[in-house]
């Protein structure tokens, strides 16, 4: 293994370890107690983000279930480097909420139909955060949010507001901007607790958990499930979908984020035996996309702390970045000739982010290849393995063109509909409702 190799991967080692996790953890709770404080939860509000409606909704059903206070705060969301592909965020966040809320909540008020859907006016946005500034140390901003979100989304807002209002907004959301920063993250819709954080409401269930183990959770209540009050129902695939349905899925071999997924990936697609088509793409640092180092950070972490909650094998890293993913894509056209690649992408991840075996070196791989079943002479001399570099420009072109650029990504097509698409390991289930949904519609 190069040096190179070796010390990344002691520093993704230590930072997606539990230690490291419980770290901030101490530190915080410790700063608090010297200052005096109450435990108190930070949550940061974006009136223009989507996702903080759908939180807004779940927190007012979350702040009744437990026994600290949630402090709200104005922010106006992440800058472009925060954002991975800035000129297809806002297209794909909208998207994706909207796809997403009706299972959460209600549905996002949008009223020019998703595909022309567009972020509302700033004159607007500025409108909604005055209507808020009083509710962030009254009370009620849980419904405040809710009510003055759904007038923005729904164009609903008069956007009348004074010089001295707007600076009083300015100044809120700088001190919200400011702290959110000196606590180490960018993105709105999030909470903050005694150095952890959480963004959306996918996150809520880890949150009751640690809140739970520290004693600030109603007891009757075990679990928290943000999808109890949605407007629609979520749908299960038990057996085999529609001929006619097909999956794309793009893995990254260096994605935390695809090695806490892929076994469910793989299972989902057992049971549905729904048409693949697989897709792995270059790593996105290796393809220009930007992830400053608070994202890289609560990355690790995030990833560390689902794969903690699901049972699943993580954190013994060898990191691949650099030459070990070019070797093992050039092993995929193999593997894939041989009806193994999804089994080769899976070994691959479970040795860089679960196993540490030394992906840097022959021995290494060797090793990848046999635990997905595959005999190395085969799967090394293939004739397509030349062109490894040509297949992956390929599908992270098929993925761009449907407007995602992150990992996991998914793209359902099917007859008579247009394709679904979206990406996330939170996103797998909206996936399997998917399949199942256009599997009832071609049955019937």
């Amino acid at each position: 293994m190069r040096l190179s190799t070796r010390l990344r991967s002691y520093a993704m080692r230590l930072l997606g370890s539990q230690a490291m996790l419980n770290l901030p953890r101490r530190v915080a709770r410790a700063r608090r107690k010297i200052r005096g404080q109450t435990p108190t939860i930070y949550y940061f509000h974006q009136v223009d983000d989507p996702y903080s409606l759908i939180m807004a909704q779940q927190l007012e059903r979350f702040a009744a279930m437990i026994s600290l206070d949630i402090t709200p705060y104005l922010v106006s969301g992440p800058n472009d480097a925060f954002k991975g592909d800035a000129s297809r965020f806002d297209d794909w966040a909208l998207r994706d909420a909207a796809s997403i809320a009706s299972f959460l909540g209600d549905p996002l008020p949008i009223p020019d139909g998703l595909e022309q859907a567009a972020y509302p006016p700033p004159d607007q946005s500025t409108a909604a955060n005055a209507s808020l500034l009083a509710a962030l140390h009254g009370g009620h901003f849980w419904q405040l949010a809710q009510q003055t979100g759904h007038a923005l989304w729904s164009r609903q807002l008069a956007p009348n507001v004074s010089d001295e209002t707007a600076a009083n907004v300015a100044q809120a959301l700088n001190e919200g901007d400011t702290l959110q920063e000196s606590l180490g993250h960018y993105q709105g819709g999030t909470l903050y607790f005694e150095g952890e954080w959480f963004w959306g409401a996918d996150r809520l269930p880890r949150l009751w958990d640690r809140l739970a183990a520290e004693g600030f959770c109603d007891a009757e209540s075990p679990v928290f499930d943000p999808y109890r009050n949605g407007t629609a129902e979520r749908l299960t695939a038990n057996g085999p979908v529609s001929a006619e349905i097909t999956l794309e899925y793009s893995p990254s071999l260096r994605s935390p984020y695809s090695a806490i997924a892929h076994a469910d990936v793989e299972r989902l697609i057992s049971r549905t035996q729904v048409a693949l088509t697989l897709r792995p793409v270059m790593p996105m640092l290796m393809r220009g996309v930007t992830a400053p180092r608070a994202k890289q950070r609560y990355i690790l972490t995030d990833c560390s702390r689902e794969a903690q909650a699901s049972n699943t094998p993580f954190g013994n890293f060898v990191d691949p970045f650099g030459e070990p993913v070019k070797r093992g894509f050039a092993l995929f056209p193999g593997a894939l000739a041989q009806g193994k690649g999804m089994a080769f992408v899976g070994a691959f991840l479970s040795a860089a982010f679960a196993e540490g075996i030394d992906i840097d070196s022959e021995h290494g791989l060797r090793e990848v290849v046999a635990n997905a079943g595959l005999p190395w002479e085969a799967t090394q001399s293939h004739p397509d393995s030349a062109a490894w570099a040509e297949l992956l420009e390929d599908n992270v072109n098929a993925m761009l063109g449907a407007g995602l650029w992150g990992v996991p990504s998914f793209r359902i097509s099917s007859p008579g509909e247009p394709d679904f698409c979206c990406w996330g390991q939170d996103r797998i289930w909206r996936v399997e409702h998917e399949l199942a949904r256009r599997s009832q519609q071609s049955d019937g």
